[in-house]
């Protein structure tokens, strides 16, 4: 598996921890953008929005993002069209990003899950395929979201019971 990552300096030691893990496992780190030190700040919405363009351009990869809590990566990943960035801090909930959401990109922080953990949350994100059935309408419909305009007006959506 081919993947892109990034971080600020919130998780520097975390995305090399993962670094490192995603090697390991034979998987190819295409890209690693971010601070070499915690000292030096960086803009986390400039780091994400590169890494998730890099993602889009390369069908079947996968993208992770760190920073100090993961909510500041997945805020900016999400606003990039065909993303679909998910923070976790436990495993459930990573692999069912997968599953149930075809999630491409893996967010966590570094200021909330340690390596141990966060190794175990790659680990169930990586293992994980999208299971398609019924999870495909409503990824369609999540990805719909983005290019159906202004969502603040209008007659609501129709619900199904």
């Amino acid at each position: 598996m081919r993947w892109y990552v990034g971080g600020d300096h919130g998780a520097v030691e975390l995305r090399r921890v993962l670094v490192e893990r995603l090697r390991a496992r034979g998987d190819e780190v295409v890209a690693e953008l971010g601070p070499q030190s915690s000292s030096e700040s960086v803009d986390y919405p400039e780091i994400a929005v590169a890494v998730c363009r890099q993602l889009l351009r390369d069908p079947g990869s996968r993208g992770l993002l760190v920073c100090g809590s993961g909510q500041g990566v997945a805020m900016a990943a999400n606003r990039v069209p065909g993303i679909r960035a998910a923070v976790v801090s436990e495993a459930y909930s990573a692999r069912m990003a997968r599953e149930h959401n075809d999630a491409n990109v893996l967010c966590m922080g570094g200021r909330v899950v340690g390596p141990g953990l966060a190794v175990d949350l790659l680990e169930a994100f990586a293992g994980a395929s999208f299971e398609g059935g019924r999870h495909q309408r409503r990824v369609e419909k999540i990805e719909a979201i983005g290019t159906a305009g202004d969502q603040r007006e209008g007659p609501p959506p129709k619900v199904r019971s």
